[in-house]
Protein backbone atom coordinates (compact mmCIF):
# COMPACT_ATOMS: atom_id res chain seq x y z
CA UNK A 1 0.00 0.00 0.00
CA UNK A 2 2.72 1.95 1.24
CA UNK A 3 5.50 1.28 -1.55
CA UNK A 4 4.20 -0.16 -4.55
CA UNK A 5 4.38 2.35 -7.19
CA UNK A 6 0.81 3.83 -7.47
CA UNK A 7 -0.05 2.86 -11.16
CA UNK A 8 0.33 -0.73 -10.55
CA UNK A 9 -0.72 -0.68 -7.22
CA UNK A 10 -4.06 0.76 -8.49
CA UNK A 11 -4.90 -1.63 -11.17
CA UNK A 12 -3.58 -4.36 -8.65
CA UNK A 13 -5.97 -3.55 -5.72
CA UNK A 14 -8.72 -2.88 -8.57
CA UNK A 15 -8.56 -5.25 -11.23
CA UNK A 16 -10.03 -7.74 -9.95
CA UNK A 17 -12.81 -5.56 -8.14
CA UNK A 18 -13.59 -4.47 -11.99
CA UNK A 19 -14.11 -8.19 -13.10
CA UNK A 20 -15.99 -9.39 -10.25
CA UNK A 21 -18.20 -5.93 -10.93
CA UNK A 22 -18.66 -6.52 -14.52
CA UNK A 23 -19.70 -10.17 -13.80
CA UNK A 24 -21.93 -8.58 -11.01
CA UNK A 25 -23.60 -6.26 -13.55
CA UNK A 26 -23.96 -9.31 -16.41
CA UNK A 27 -26.23 -11.45 -13.80
CA UNK A 28 -28.17 -7.93 -13.22
CA UNK A 29 -28.76 -7.78 -16.65
CA UNK A 30 -29.36 -11.32 -16.64
CA UNK A 31 -32.08 -11.32 -14.56
CA UNK A 32 -33.77 -8.79 -15.85
CA UNK A 33 -33.79 -10.40 -19.78
CA UNK A 34 -35.20 -13.72 -18.23
CA UNK A 35 -37.93 -11.94 -16.07
CA UNK A 36 -38.92 -10.01 -19.39
CA UNK A 37 -39.43 -12.89 -20.85
CA UNK A 38 -42.97 -13.59 -18.85
CA UNK A 39 -44.61 -10.23 -19.32
CA UNK A 40 -43.99 -7.08 -19.69
CA UNK A 41 -45.73 -6.38 -16.23
CA UNK A 42 -43.25 -8.18 -14.58
CA UNK A 43 -40.16 -6.46 -15.94
CA UNK A 44 -42.26 -3.31 -14.59
CA UNK A 45 -42.53 -4.95 -11.16
CA UNK A 46 -38.84 -5.69 -10.65
CA UNK A 47 -38.08 -2.25 -12.04
CA UNK A 48 -40.53 -1.16 -9.48
CA UNK A 49 -38.93 -2.79 -6.75
CA UNK A 50 -35.55 -0.91 -7.57
CA UNK A 51 -35.41 1.36 -5.26
CA UNK A 52 -35.60 -0.79 -1.84
CA UNK A 53 -32.98 -3.14 -3.89
CA UNK A 54 -31.03 0.24 -4.06
CA UNK A 55 -32.00 0.87 -0.38
CA UNK A 56 -30.20 -2.50 0.89
CA UNK A 57 -27.45 -1.41 -1.29
CA UNK A 58 -26.99 2.05 -0.19
CA UNK A 59 -26.82 0.29 3.91
CA UNK A 60 -24.46 -2.26 2.96
CA UNK A 61 -22.44 -0.71 0.83
CA UNK A 62 -22.13 2.90 2.71
CA UNK A 63 -21.67 0.84 5.97
CA UNK A 64 -18.92 -1.06 3.93
CA UNK A 65 -17.34 2.30 2.97
CA UNK A 66 -17.11 3.02 6.54
CA UNK A 67 -15.67 0.23 7.43
CA UNK A 68 -12.74 0.10 4.45
CA UNK A 69 -12.09 3.55 5.11
CA UNK A 70 -11.40 3.44 9.01
CA UNK A 71 -9.90 -0.37 9.09
CA UNK A 72 -7.27 1.06 6.12
CA UNK A 73 -6.52 4.28 8.26
CA UNK A 74 -6.27 2.04 10.96
CA UNK A 75 -3.77 -0.40 9.37
CA UNK A 76 -1.62 2.42 8.11
CA UNK A 77 -1.34 4.14 11.33
CA UNK A 78 -0.06 0.35 13.18
CA UNK A 79 -3.06 -0.16 14.94
CA UNK A 80 -3.64 -3.50 14.56
CA UNK A 81 -5.79 -4.30 17.56
CA UNK A 82 -8.21 -1.41 16.69
CA UNK A 83 -8.16 -2.91 12.74
CA UNK A 84 -9.45 -6.66 14.80
CA UNK A 85 -12.59 -4.37 16.39
CA UNK A 86 -13.49 -2.45 13.36
CA UNK A 87 -13.66 -5.59 11.82
CA UNK A 88 -15.94 -7.51 14.43
CA UNK A 89 -18.17 -4.08 15.03
CA UNK A 90 -18.36 -4.34 10.56
CA UNK A 91 -19.74 -7.61 11.09
CA UNK A 92 -21.91 -7.05 13.76
CA UNK A 93 -23.65 -4.02 11.71
CA UNK A 94 -24.37 -5.76 8.84
CA UNK A 95 -26.46 -8.43 11.09
CA UNK A 96 -28.44 -5.18 12.42
CA UNK A 97 -29.19 -4.50 8.58
CA UNK A 98 -30.57 -7.69 7.75
CA UNK A 99 -33.20 -7.67 10.60
CA UNK A 100 -33.84 -4.34 9.56
CA UNK A 101 -34.71 -5.19 5.80
CA UNK A 102 -36.25 -8.38 6.92
CA UNK A 103 -38.91 -6.43 8.75
CA UNK A 104 -39.42 -4.02 5.68
CA UNK A 105 -39.81 -7.38 3.16
CA UNK A 106 -42.46 -8.78 5.60
CA UNK A 107 -44.40 -5.48 6.44
CA UNK A 108 -44.00 -3.48 4.25
CA UNK A 109 -44.07 -5.20 0.40
CA UNK A 110 -47.66 -4.52 -0.78
CA UNK A 111 -48.02 -0.90 1.30
CA UNK A 112 -44.47 0.03 -0.85
CA UNK A 113 -46.21 -1.26 -4.52
CA UNK A 114 -49.31 0.03 -3.38
CA UNK A 115 -48.32 3.51 -3.43
CA UNK A 116 -46.85 2.97 -7.12
CA UNK A 117 -49.59 1.38 -9.24
CA UNK A 118 -53.08 0.33 -9.73
CA UNK A 119 -52.35 -2.82 -11.61
CA UNK A 120 -52.72 -5.75 -9.89
CA UNK A 121 -50.38 -8.25 -11.53
CA UNK A 122 -47.97 -5.95 -11.00
CA UNK A 123 -48.82 -5.32 -7.33
CA UNK A 124 -48.71 -9.33 -6.83
CA UNK A 125 -45.37 -10.09 -8.71
CA UNK A 126 -43.61 -7.55 -6.48
CA UNK A 127 -44.78 -8.63 -3.36
CA UNK A 128 -43.15 -11.78 -4.61
CA UNK A 129 -40.11 -10.66 -5.66
CA UNK A 130 -39.28 -7.74 -2.92
CA UNK A 131 -40.49 -10.04 0.35
CA UNK A 132 -38.03 -12.60 -1.07
CA UNK A 133 -35.01 -10.02 -1.73
CA UNK A 134 -35.93 -8.90 1.56
CA UNK A 135 -36.09 -11.71 3.85
CA UNK A 136 -33.47 -13.84 2.68
CA UNK A 137 -31.02 -10.78 2.85
CA UNK A 138 -28.49 -11.92 5.15
CA UNK A 139 -26.30 -13.72 2.42
CA UNK A 140 -26.13 -9.97 0.61
CA UNK A 141 -25.12 -8.34 4.15
CA UNK A 142 -22.51 -10.77 5.22
CA UNK A 143 -20.98 -10.76 1.59
CA UNK A 144 -20.51 -7.06 1.46
CA UNK A 145 -19.31 -6.76 5.10
CA UNK A 146 -16.27 -9.63 4.39
CA UNK A 147 -15.77 -8.61 1.09
CA UNK A 148 -14.79 -5.00 2.35
CA UNK A 149 -12.55 -6.62 5.20
CA UNK A 150 -10.72 -8.63 2.52
CA UNK A 151 -10.67 -5.08 0.49
CA UNK A 152 -9.25 -3.09 3.34
CA UNK A 153 -6.27 -5.41 3.64
CA UNK A 154 -5.33 -5.17 -0.19
CA UNK A 155 -6.41 -8.98 -0.35
CA UNK A 156 -8.94 -8.03 -4.02
CA UNK A 157 -8.29 -11.34 -5.83
CA UNK A 158 -10.64 -13.23 -3.14
CA UNK A 159 -13.38 -10.61 -3.53
CA UNK A 160 -13.36 -11.19 -7.25
CA UNK A 161 -13.59 -14.76 -6.88
CA UNK A 162 -16.38 -14.17 -4.22
CA UNK A 163 -18.47 -12.00 -5.95
CA UNK A 164 -18.03 -14.01 -9.08
CA UNK A 165 -19.19 -16.80 -7.60
CA UNK A 166 -22.23 -15.57 -6.50
CA UNK A 167 -23.02 -13.72 -9.81
CA UNK A 168 -22.29 -17.37 -11.99
CA UNK A 169 -24.46 -19.34 -9.61
CA UNK A 170 -27.18 -16.52 -10.04
CA UNK A 171 -26.98 -16.94 -13.58
CA UNK A 172 -27.38 -20.05 -13.57
CA UNK A 173 -30.14 -20.62 -11.36
CA UNK A 174 -32.12 -17.86 -12.76
CA UNK A 175 -33.62 -19.90 -15.86
CA UNK A 176 -33.80 -22.87 -13.96
CA UNK A 177 -36.23 -21.44 -11.08
CA UNK A 178 -37.79 -19.01 -13.35
CA UNK A 179 -39.13 -21.27 -16.07
CA UNK A 180 -39.00 -24.72 -13.65
CA UNK A 181 -36.38 -26.61 -16.18
CA UNK A 182 -34.92 -29.97 -14.79
CA UNK A 183 -38.01 -30.66 -12.78
CA UNK A 184 -37.92 -28.02 -10.62
CA UNK A 185 -40.60 -25.78 -9.67
CA UNK A 186 -41.83 -22.88 -12.20
CA UNK A 187 -41.91 -19.65 -10.03
CA UNK A 188 -41.45 -16.97 -12.12
CA UNK A 189 -40.59 -13.51 -10.83
CA UNK A 190 -40.33 -15.45 -7.28
CA UNK A 191 -37.46 -17.59 -8.82
CA UNK A 192 -35.38 -14.61 -9.66
CA UNK A 193 -35.65 -13.73 -6.58
CA UNK A 194 -35.02 -16.61 -4.86
CA UNK A 195 -31.49 -17.27 -7.58
CA UNK A 196 -30.12 -14.09 -6.14
CA UNK A 197 -30.38 -14.58 -2.72
CA UNK A 198 -29.03 -18.09 -3.14
CA UNK A 199 -25.69 -16.48 -5.13
CA UNK A 200 -25.59 -13.86 -2.27
CA UNK A 201 -25.38 -16.62 0.60
CA UNK A 202 -23.04 -18.94 -1.04
CA UNK A 203 -20.67 -15.87 -1.71
CA UNK A 204 -20.79 -15.01 1.56
CA UNK A 205 -19.81 -18.25 2.80
CA UNK A 206 -16.67 -17.97 0.63
CA UNK A 207 -16.10 -14.36 1.97
CA UNK A 208 -16.46 -15.64 5.33
CA UNK A 209 -14.27 -18.56 4.75
CA UNK A 210 -11.13 -16.16 2.76
CA UNK A 211 -11.07 -14.37 5.68
CA UNK A 212 -10.69 -16.70 8.35
CA UNK A 213 -7.76 -18.65 6.05
CA UNK A 214 -6.19 -15.74 4.07
CA UNK A 215 -7.09 -12.86 5.54
CA UNK A 216 -3.80 -12.74 8.13
CA UNK A 217 -3.82 -8.97 8.74
CA UNK A 218 -7.17 -8.90 11.23
CA UNK A 219 -7.55 -11.36 13.58
CA UNK A 220 -11.53 -11.77 14.35
CA UNK A 221 -12.86 -12.97 17.51
CA UNK A 222 -16.33 -13.02 17.57
CA UNK A 223 -17.09 -15.56 20.69
CA UNK A 224 -14.96 -12.15 22.76
CA UNK A 225 -16.65 -9.16 20.91
CA UNK A 226 -18.72 -6.56 22.72
CA UNK A 227 -20.28 -3.53 20.84
CA UNK A 228 -18.10 -0.72 20.79
CA UNK A 229 -20.12 2.66 20.59
CA UNK A 230 -17.28 4.90 19.77
CA UNK A 231 -15.92 2.52 16.54
CA UNK A 232 -19.93 2.21 15.81
CA UNK A 233 -19.96 6.01 15.66
CA UNK A 234 -16.69 6.09 13.94
CA UNK A 235 -17.84 4.01 10.52
CA UNK A 236 -21.21 5.87 10.59
CA UNK A 237 -19.28 8.89 10.83
CA UNK A 238 -17.87 7.86 7.11
CA UNK A 239 -20.97 5.41 6.18
CA UNK A 240 -23.94 7.41 6.66
CA UNK A 241 -23.49 9.94 4.69
CA UNK A 242 -23.09 7.10 1.60
CA UNK A 243 -25.72 5.43 3.32
CA UNK A 244 -27.87 8.50 2.85
CA UNK A 245 -26.53 9.59 -0.48
CA UNK A 246 -27.27 6.43 -1.82
CA UNK A 247 -30.78 6.34 -0.71
CA UNK A 248 -30.90 9.47 -2.39
CA UNK A 249 -30.66 7.55 -5.12
CA UNK A 250 -33.65 5.21 -4.18
CA UNK A 251 -35.78 7.95 -3.46
CA UNK A 252 -34.44 9.63 -7.03
CA UNK A 253 -35.38 6.38 -8.72
CA UNK A 254 -39.34 6.12 -6.45
CA UNK A 255 -40.06 9.78 -7.97
CA UNK A 256 -38.70 9.39 -11.40
CA UNK A 257 -40.78 5.90 -11.74
CA UNK A 258 -44.36 8.02 -10.34
CA UNK A 259 -43.70 10.78 -13.20
CA UNK A 260 -42.49 8.22 -15.88
CA UNK A 261 -46.02 5.87 -15.16
CA UNK A 262 -48.25 8.80 -15.70
CA UNK A 263 -47.26 8.48 -19.06
CA UNK A 264 -47.21 4.72 -19.30
CA UNK A 265 -45.87 1.46 -17.62
CA UNK A 266 -43.85 0.83 -20.42
CA UNK A 267 -41.94 4.02 -19.57
CA UNK A 268 -41.09 2.67 -16.16
CA UNK A 269 -40.24 -0.56 -17.74
CA UNK A 270 -37.51 1.52 -19.59
CA UNK A 271 -36.06 3.17 -17.00
CA UNK A 272 -35.91 -0.23 -15.28
CA UNK A 273 -33.85 -1.36 -17.79
CA UNK A 274 -31.88 1.59 -18.10
CA UNK A 275 -30.59 0.91 -14.66
CA UNK A 276 -29.55 -3.04 -15.71
CA UNK A 277 -27.93 -1.77 -18.52
CA UNK A 278 -25.91 1.49 -16.85
CA UNK A 279 -24.57 -0.67 -14.14
CA UNK A 280 -23.22 -2.42 -16.99
CA UNK A 281 -21.17 0.89 -17.01
CA UNK A 282 -21.00 2.27 -13.57
CA UNK A 283 -20.00 -0.90 -11.90
CA UNK A 284 -16.50 -1.24 -13.30
CA UNK A 285 -16.04 2.22 -12.11
CA UNK A 286 -17.28 1.15 -8.23
CA UNK A 287 -14.28 -1.22 -8.44
CA UNK A 288 -12.24 1.02 -9.75
CA UNK A 289 -13.54 3.01 -6.60
CA UNK A 290 -13.24 -0.05 -4.08
CA UNK A 291 -9.53 -0.59 -5.10
CA UNK A 292 -8.49 3.47 -4.71
CA UNK A 293 -10.37 3.95 -1.51
CA UNK A 294 -7.94 1.54 0.76
CA UNK A 295 -5.23 3.16 -1.30
CA UNK A 296 -6.00 6.95 0.03
CA UNK A 297 -6.96 6.51 3.62
CA UNK A 298 -3.56 3.96 4.30
CA UNK A 299 -1.65 6.68 2.43
CA UNK A 300 -3.47 9.80 4.52
CA UNK A 301 -3.00 7.90 7.69
CA UNK A 302 0.74 7.22 6.74
CA UNK A 303 1.14 10.97 5.24
CA UNK A 304 2.13 10.20 1.72
CA UNK A 305 0.71 13.14 -0.45
CA UNK A 306 2.21 12.44 -3.30
CA UNK A 307 0.55 9.04 -3.36
CA UNK A 308 -2.53 9.95 -2.55
CA UNK A 309 -2.46 12.86 -5.24
CA UNK A 310 -1.61 10.62 -8.02
CA UNK A 311 -3.82 7.91 -7.14
CA UNK A 312 -6.60 10.01 -7.55
CA UNK A 313 -5.56 11.79 -10.68
CA UNK A 314 -4.86 8.03 -12.09
CA UNK A 315 -8.41 7.47 -10.69
CA UNK A 316 -10.21 10.08 -12.51
CA UNK A 317 -8.74 8.90 -15.82
CA UNK A 318 -9.63 5.42 -15.53
CA UNK A 319 -13.25 6.45 -14.50
CA UNK A 320 -13.53 8.71 -17.26
CA UNK A 321 -12.05 6.28 -19.91
CA UNK A 322 -14.46 3.74 -19.13
CA UNK A 323 -17.49 6.31 -19.38
CA UNK A 324 -16.31 7.20 -22.38
CA UNK A 325 -16.71 3.72 -23.98
CA UNK A 326 -20.40 3.47 -22.17
CA UNK A 327 -21.44 6.06 -23.73
CA UNK A 328 -20.08 4.89 -27.80
CA UNK A 329 -22.07 1.75 -26.64
CA UNK A 330 -24.95 3.37 -25.77
CA UNK A 331 -25.37 5.49 -28.67
CA UNK A 332 -24.01 2.42 -31.26
CA UNK A 333 -26.55 -0.49 -30.25
CA UNK A 334 -29.28 1.18 -28.48
CA UNK A 335 -31.46 -1.16 -30.10
CA UNK A 336 -29.82 -3.87 -29.45
CA UNK A 337 -29.61 -3.62 -26.12
CA UNK A 338 -33.00 -2.83 -25.23
CA UNK A 339 -33.50 -6.40 -27.48
CA UNK A 340 -31.95 -8.25 -25.16
CA UNK A 341 -35.19 -7.03 -22.66
CA UNK A 342 -37.57 -8.43 -25.40
CA UNK A 343 -38.52 -5.24 -26.17
CA UNK A 344 -41.69 -4.07 -27.90
CA UNK A 345 -42.10 -1.62 -30.68
CA UNK A 346 -43.54 0.99 -27.97
CA UNK A 347 -40.53 0.19 -25.76
CA UNK A 348 -38.25 0.69 -28.59
CA UNK A 349 -39.74 4.13 -29.38
CA UNK A 350 -39.35 5.23 -26.17
CA UNK A 351 -36.25 3.69 -25.14
CA UNK A 352 -34.05 4.87 -27.57
CA UNK A 353 -34.11 8.74 -27.40
CA UNK A 354 -34.15 7.55 -23.23
CA UNK A 355 -30.91 5.35 -23.22
CA UNK A 356 -28.94 7.80 -25.60
CA UNK A 357 -30.03 11.13 -24.14
CA UNK A 358 -29.35 9.96 -20.32
CA UNK A 359 -25.79 8.23 -21.47
CA UNK A 360 -24.97 12.21 -21.97
CA UNK A 361 -24.63 12.17 -18.42
CA UNK A 362 -21.80 9.42 -18.03
CA UNK A 363 -19.39 12.06 -19.43
CA UNK A 364 -19.54 13.96 -16.38
CA UNK A 365 -20.37 10.83 -14.08
CA UNK A 366 -16.54 9.49 -13.68
CA UNK A 367 -15.23 12.46 -12.85
CA UNK A 368 -17.75 12.92 -9.64
CA UNK A 369 -18.07 9.15 -8.64
CA UNK A 370 -14.15 9.68 -8.18
CA UNK A 371 -13.84 12.68 -6.23
CA UNK A 372 -16.87 11.86 -3.75
CA UNK A 373 -15.47 8.73 -2.86
CA UNK A 374 -12.24 10.53 -2.05
CA UNK A 375 -14.16 12.88 0.46
CA UNK A 376 -15.29 9.80 1.78
CA UNK A 377 -12.28 8.54 1.95
CA UNK A 378 -10.62 11.39 3.75
CA UNK A 379 -13.92 12.09 6.43
CA UNK A 380 -15.67 14.38 4.62
CA UNK A 381 -18.93 12.57 4.04
CA UNK A 382 -21.11 15.56 4.28
CA UNK A 383 -19.47 16.81 1.02
CA UNK A 384 -20.23 13.94 -0.88
CA UNK A 385 -24.31 13.77 0.71
CA UNK A 386 -24.56 17.51 -0.03
CA UNK A 387 -23.65 16.79 -4.22
CA UNK A 388 -25.78 14.28 -4.52
CA UNK A 389 -28.75 15.37 -2.80
CA UNK A 390 -28.44 18.71 -4.44
CA UNK A 391 -27.81 16.82 -7.83
CA UNK A 392 -30.56 14.18 -7.30
CA UNK A 393 -33.35 15.97 -5.09
CA UNK A 394 -33.04 19.80 -5.96
CA UNK A 395 -32.00 19.75 -9.48
CA UNK A 396 -32.92 16.22 -11.38
CA UNK A 397 -36.52 15.58 -9.75
CA UNK A 398 -37.97 19.01 -10.17
CA UNK A 399 -36.37 19.25 -13.63
CA UNK A 400 -37.70 16.15 -15.12
CA UNK A 401 -41.35 16.99 -13.02
CA UNK A 402 -41.08 20.26 -15.11
CA UNK A 403 -40.06 19.08 -18.32
CA UNK A 404 -42.41 15.77 -18.42
CA UNK A 405 -45.45 19.23 -17.60
CA UNK A 406 -44.11 21.38 -20.60
CA UNK A 407 -42.32 18.92 -23.02
CA UNK A 408 -43.65 15.79 -22.36
CA UNK A 409 -42.14 12.20 -22.24
CA UNK A 410 -39.43 12.65 -24.92
CA UNK A 411 -37.99 15.58 -22.78
CA UNK A 412 -37.71 14.23 -19.43
CA UNK A 413 -34.46 12.03 -20.10
CA UNK A 414 -32.72 15.42 -20.50
CA UNK A 415 -33.04 15.92 -16.51
CA UNK A 416 -30.17 13.41 -16.08
CA UNK A 417 -27.31 15.25 -18.06
CA UNK A 418 -28.30 18.54 -16.77
CA UNK A 419 -27.71 17.63 -13.60
CA UNK A 420 -24.61 15.77 -13.98
CA UNK A 421 -23.09 18.68 -15.18
CA UNK A 422 -24.77 20.87 -11.81
CA UNK A 423 -22.56 18.03 -9.73
CA UNK A 424 -19.46 18.24 -11.76
CA UNK A 425 -19.21 21.97 -10.73
CA UNK A 426 -19.93 21.57 -7.17
CA UNK A 427 -17.55 18.32 -7.19
CA UNK A 428 -14.70 20.55 -8.27
CA UNK A 429 -15.06 22.61 -5.80
CA UNK A 430 -15.04 19.88 -2.91
CA UNK A 431 -11.70 18.75 -4.57
CA UNK A 432 -10.25 21.83 -4.54
CA UNK A 433 -11.12 22.14 -0.82
CA UNK A 434 -10.23 18.94 0.15
CA UNK A 435 -6.51 19.10 -1.36
CA UNK A 436 -5.88 22.62 0.62
CA UNK A 437 -7.14 21.45 4.21
CA UNK A 438 -6.49 17.13 4.10
CA UNK A 439 -3.48 16.63 1.51
CA UNK A 440 -1.53 19.58 1.21
CA UNK A 441 -0.55 19.54 4.79
CA UNK A 442 0.54 15.90 4.57
CA UNK A 443 3.45 17.54 2.76
CA UNK A 444 5.66 18.18 5.69
CA UNK A 445 5.13 14.61 7.11
CA UNK A 446 6.75 12.92 4.28
CA UNK A 447 9.98 12.05 6.01
CA UNK A 448 8.19 10.52 9.19
CA UNK A 449 8.81 6.88 9.62
CA UNK A 450 6.87 4.81 7.43
CA UNK A 451 6.01 7.41 5.26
Amino acid sequence: MGVMPVNRLLITMALPMIVSMIVQALYNIVDSMFVSQISENALTAVSLAFPVQNLMIAVGAGTGVGINAILSRSLGERKFETANQIAENGIFLGFLSYLAFLVIGVAGSRIFFSMQTKNEEIIEYGIEYMMICCACSIGFFMQITFERLLQSTGKTFYTMITQGTGAIINIILDPILIFGYFNMPKMGVAGAAAATVIGQIIAAMLAIYFNLTKNKDITLKISQFRPSGYIIKSIYAVGVPSIIMSSIGSVMTFGMNKILISFTSTATAVFGVYFKLQSFIFMPVFGLNNGMVPIVSYNYGAGKEKRIVKTIKLSVAYATGMMLIGVLVFWGFTPQLLGIFNASESMLEIGVPALRHISISFLMAGFNIIILSVCQALGHGLLSLSVSAVRQLVFLLPCAFILSRTAGLSAVWWAFPFAEVFALCMSANFMRYIYKKEISPLKERENLPYS
